[in-house]
């Protein structure tokens, strides 16, 4: 049986913990960041959790992880 290919997009953007809940990375920190306050940049720093409507999509997108 062939192997399942992940989706690579998904790779680079989201990571399964062990839990099995899905981490991402906040967006809005690349660029133009001067006219936004230090606080925001802070909370930015720190991964979110993907909302669950959209978990079983990516899980599909990344088989082995």
């Amino acid at each position: 049986m062939p192997k399942m290919k992940s989706v690579s997009g998904a790779k680079k953007r989201f990571k399964v913990a062990s839990s099995g809940r899905v981490k991402r990375n906040q967006s809005h920190r690349r660029h133009i960041l001067t006219k936004k306050p230090t606080k925001r940049k802070r909370h930015l720093r720190s991964p979110a959790e993907v909302h669950e409507a959209d978990v079983s999509l990516i899980k599909r997108m990344l088989p082995y992880s």
